[in-house]
């Protein structure tokens, strides 16, 4: 692969010349006992934004009890066991005759789009969610990106820092919990966010550690959504460019997951129940497991597949198609076993400036299918969705007709 660094900046020779160092530890106190009528949440939050270390400092400081701020509700984990029955969630199986859909993409140009087109429908509109092999990215890349996003994570505590912060229209940042002072527990996760478009991202502002291999997966992954929307489009009786011409493709973003092995996986979780504020997701996951969906009210693992990717409708994509196709719950589990690791690609415009509202698509409207949603800016629907944090609600019922 091209070389796409010109020339090293101070934050890269920091990056060559620090050895690891052991975090301190940060965060809350780690007592579960704390007293109520003394615990300030709002100063162990703080405390532990203002570490710039992420849950990867506090797991490297060796605690064996989660600060308080990451315990789940107990009505939150009452509510699983009503859900997943009392052996799950870690061994859930899927509800009789469920299977994550896997669609073989290599058909296409042998005859097979007509049922390609027909899988992506049925999965789009009856899951959700689906898996993609034969997608035309090489193994060495999802294995090299993966390795890549991981790398950064593992650099030290001091070099992450440069690159930690809250603000809303910075393009790479480093962040634990985008929600951390809106949610009701924080998860045990930290994310590399990269805004890869519309307007290209310098590749200088990447951590040099991973420069190389997210602008080649950016590179492929955009391709593969090209393919994936021509697909959708087909799928709600439209051209291949219906929603390629709508800007589908025109932004994305890359956010490399990290999840640290966790010292108490029942109490937590790594990510909580959410959709995706997007139009669809692609999402390279590691052999570890642990990403479940929301299906006819269980909790269902979609198990790694070796060499596949996981797409998933994005609420945009949804409130776009009318309710055709369908934003599903998903989260991800703590698990003792770490660090779990992926990436995941957005897309959408996220916060870039544009004047096209977004509504349901006028084509597939009828006197019989009249629109349920009001039509939104990305602005406003990203604004809303972080807004209200990952709550476990959805932020299409703000945007409903009739609610």
């Amino acid at each position: 692969m091209r070389n796409l660094h010109r020339k090293e900046s101070q934050q890269e020779a920091r990056e060559r010349s620090l050895s690891l160092s052991h975090p301190k530890m940060v965060g809350a106190d780690d007592s579960h006992g704390a007293d109520p009528a003394t615990y300030d949440r709002y100063r162990e939050l703080k405390r532990f934004d203002e570490s710039q270390a992420g849950v990867k400092g506090l797991a490297d400081s060796g605690i064996a009890r989660l600060p308080r701020f990451f315990l789940r509700p107990p009505e939150d984990i009452a509510a699983d066991r009503h859900c997943s029955g009392p052996a799950a969630p870690a061994g859930l199986a899927a509800p009789a005759g469920l299977e994550i859909p896997v669609i073989d993409l290599g058909s296409l140009a042998a005859g097979g789009r007509p049922a390609a087109v027909a899988r992506v429908l049925e999965a789009a509109r009856e899951v959700g969610f689906f898996q993609v092999v034969n997608h035309g990215i090489p193994e060495s890349v999802l294995e090299g990106v993966l390795a890549a996003a991981g790398a950064f994570h593992e650099l030290p505590a001091e070099v992450k820092a440069g690159y930690y912060s809250r603000e809303m229209g910075r393009k790479v940042k480093f962040t634990s919990n985008f929600d951390l002072y809106e949610s009701k527990h924080a998860n045990w996760r930290d994310t590399l966010f990269c805004v890869m478009g519309p307007e290209p991202l310098d590749p200088l502002e990447l951590p040099l550690v991973c420069r190389d291999m997210m602008m080649e997966y950016s590179r492929q992954v955009k391709a593969l959504g090209t393919t994936l929307f021509e697909l959708l489009s087909e799928a709600l009786g439209l051209k291949p460019d219906h929603l390629l011409k709508m800007d589908c493709t025109k932004g994305h973003a890359l956010l490399g997951h990290y999840y640290p092995a966790c010292p108490e996986p029942d109490l937590t979780m790594g990510t909580t129940k959410h959709s995706d504020p997007d139009f669809l997701t692609i999402l390279l996951q590691d052999q570890i497991g642990g990403l479940q969906i929301y299906y006819r009210d269980q909790w269902v693992d979609v198990p790694p597949v070796a060499g596949a990717l996981v797409v998933n409708i994005g609420d945009l994509l949804q409130l776009m198609s009318n309710d055709i196709f369908k934003s599903v719950w998903h989260r991800v589990l703590a698990n003792h076993v770490g660090p779990r690791l992926s990436v995941a690609c957005f897309f959408t415009l996220h916060l870039y400036p544009t004047t096209r509202m977004y509504g349901p698509i006028k084509e597939i409207l009828s006197e019989d299918r009249p629109a349920l949603y009001q039509e939104t800016s990305l602005r406003e629907f990203i604004t809303y969705y972080d807004s209200k944090g990952l709550d476990g609600t959805s932020a299409l019922t703000h945007f409903r007709l009739v609610k």
